[in-house]
């Protein structure tokens, strides 16, 4: 376990990973954030450090999930093999969504094959009371980790995660996945108090873990709402959206650009981007320009090929990817992306080969 590190140990400032000091500023990945000119098309994987990857599979050999979160050596060399493989534009901090909970003592596991499992669902507000809130006290790994990837990075920026409340939120109230998520709307439509206090909560939450990661280097965060799609338009306007906003409004006061990402959310991409971010992700079910329209001008996209194509021929995946940039042309700024997380059978060599057709698909 590496020495406990405080805020006043971390070199960098919470606002220092959105200024020209910092040495990824420039980069294809941040310029397209920006909605600025890029050299070529930025290309990065949701899930691209992961089981895909043997030398992932080695590495965790034997180790938990949640164990491997918490071993800053371990999420370094995770978060990096991606990078190393591909010569993608950015890192994504190697991190699940439920680590900040198990961070500040909330009593759960990660089970092969099942997911996330919460020992004691919360159901009441004094569930909600008993969660602690979190400080940086609690995450010396994280900004260890941070640091070292910033140090090995150089000019590749690495995006900071964190889980959303909605979805956060659904884990510990259902006490594990959830197809229907009955448990968590009955909490939403039948309990609105309980359902407000927990949500400001998991916001407090997810905000703090963002900030440790942008304080010791991050240059970029994404929010992942992973679950948005179980929501209609108007309860995501009602009991979701206010505390994505919070997050992202907290996290807005260090300046580096906000990814809002969620699966199955074309009818909510508009609400999603309101929320407060600099670039919203769209999945592979809805029509990329369609997605952009929706998003509107004034925020850049990310997106959106069909995480399945890399299983086709090489021609078909290349022609599926130029009809993304192509729509992407029509946004602020573009960051392509699949419409969702690398399949865990997915060959290595196609993202690799994925990878280089962006990077040499030509910009006029």
């Amino acid at each position: 376990m590496p020495r406990r590190v405080t805020c006043e140990d971390c070199p960098v400032t919470p606002t220092t990973s959105a200024t020209s000091a910092n040495p990824a500023y420039d980069s294809a990945f941040l310029r397209a954030a920006r909605g600025e000119s890029v050299p070529h098309t930025p290309v990065w994987f949701m899930r691209q450090a992961g089981r895909s990857l043997p030398e992932y599979l080695k590495v965790r050999e034997g180790v938990g999930m949640l164990e491997s979160c918490m071993d800053a050596d371990l999420i370094t060399e995770i978060t990096l093999q991606p990078v190393r493989r591909y010569g993608v534009d950015a890192a994504i901090f190697f991190s699940d969504i439920v680590l900040p909970l198990k961070a500040v003592g909330v009593d759960l596991d990660i089970k092969p094959g099942v997911g996330p499992v919460v020992a004691s669902p919360v159901r009441t507000l004094a569930d909600v009371e008993a969660i602690p809130d979190l400080t940086p006290e609690d995450l010396p790994f994280i900004t260890q980790a941070v640091q070292n990837l910033v140090a090995e990075l150089g000019a590749t920026p690495l995006i900071g995660f964190a889980g959303a409340p909605f979805t956060v939120a659904s884990y510990l109230v259902e006490g594990g996945p959830s197809r229907e998520y009955a448990k968590t709307k009955a909490m939403m439509f039948g309990a609105p108090d309980v359902w407000d206090a927990l949500m400001r909560k998991i916001a407090q939450i997810s905000a703090g873990f963002l900030e440790v990661q942008v304080s010791a280097g991050a240059s970029a965060i994404q929010l992942f709402d992973s679950w948005a799609g179980a929501v209609n338009r108007a309860d995501y306007t009602a009991f979701v959206q206010p505390y994505s906003a919070q997050v992202l409004a907290q996290i807005g006061t260090t300046g580096v650009p906000k990814i809002h990402f969620g699966v199955n959310s074309g009818e909510l991409l508009d609400l999603m981007g309101s929320a407060g971010a600099d670039v919203v992700g769209v999945d592979w079910r809805v029509a990329f320009e369609d997605g952009i329209k929706r998003i509107g001008p004034d925020r850049a996209v990310q997106g959106n090929l069909d995480n399945t194509l890399v299983f086709a021929p090489d021609e078909v995946m290349f022609q599926r990817a130029a009809e993304v940039i192509e729509a992407g042309k029509a946004a602020k700024g573009h960051i392509f992306n699949l419409g969702h997380g690398v399949i865990p059978s997915t060959n290595p060599d196609q993202l690799r080969k994925l990878t280089d057709f962006v990077h040499e698909y030509p910009r006029g």
